[in-house]
């Protein structure tokens, strides 16, 4: 624990949760000298039979101490006590979480288990979250996104359970349409054996007499056509 540290720091990847690898950062030490910060993320530890998530750690490849910013821990609600020796965490919703003895050159070291990357269980997936990495990589095959989680191709995509339900977005756009005939398959052979008929609007502007819709007829024999000029559309009547 450091109560000159302005963020909590550790130097090993591995111990990292979570970690942003594109988070960068200088850090000032005492003797003037500087060093990189290349990510910043989650680190969980276990003190005393407790799971903690320390947030907002530092990365810096190469520092052999991992450092507790006192400050941090402050910024995060939970309350510091140095007494008789003994340096005390408490947490505001579960008291007493870390608890550690000074050392003999004044220093208050804590002794944690740390849970990495390696202990993440990424077997089990829900059907929601199968679908949704089906939508994140443009309704990608399942097969294809199990090929991608197998061969290590993308970071933190977990094991693909391929959902019962079939994807509505696949069927419809997989479907086929048949094409609109370029001729007939059957003409009429007399006037009015066959009458095409087609309504069309609101058209806008209106006409100058308030028409807004027009219907038309066309005799399929001898291709007369006929238009009517509506109102509203409830005008038409049955023929």
């Amino acid at each position: 624990m450091d109560s000159g540290c302005s963020n909590h720091m550790c130097g090993t990847k591995e111990l990292f949760c979570v970690l942003d690898e594109h988070f960068r950062e200088i850090v000032k030490l005492e003797n003037g000298s500087s060093l990189t910060v290349i990510g910043k993320g989650n680190v969980m530890v276990r003190f005393n039979d407790k799971t903690q998530v320390i947030t907002g750690v530092f990365f810096v490849p190469g520092l052999k101490s991992n450092l507790l910013s006192i400050g941090q821990l402050q910024e995060k609600g939970l309350a510091i006590l140095i007494q008789n020796g003994k340096c005390k965490i408490y947490h505001p919703a579960q008291g007493l979480i870390i608890e550690t003895t000074m050392s003999s050159n004044r220093m208050f070291i804590l002794l944690a288990q740390c849970q990495t990357n390696k202990q993440t269980c990424c077997n089990a997936m829900t059907e929601e979250s199968a679908r949704v990495w089906h939508r994140r990589y443009d309704h990608l095959h399942y097969n294809g996104l199990k090929t991608l989680q197998k061969k290590n191709m993308v970071h933190g995509l977990p094991q693909i359970q391929e959902p019962a339900k079939l994807c509505e977005e696949c069927m419809l756009g997989k479907q086929l349409r048949d094409p609109f005939p370029n001729h007939s398959t059957w003409r009429a052979t007399k006037v009015l054996q066959l009458v095409h008929a087609d309504i069309c609007g609101p058209i806008s502007p209106i006409s100058t007499s308030n028409k807004r819709y027009f219907l038309s007829f066309i005799d399929d024999f001898s291709r007369k056509i006929w238009v009517h000029f509506l109102t509203e559309k409830r005008s038409i009547q049955c023929l």
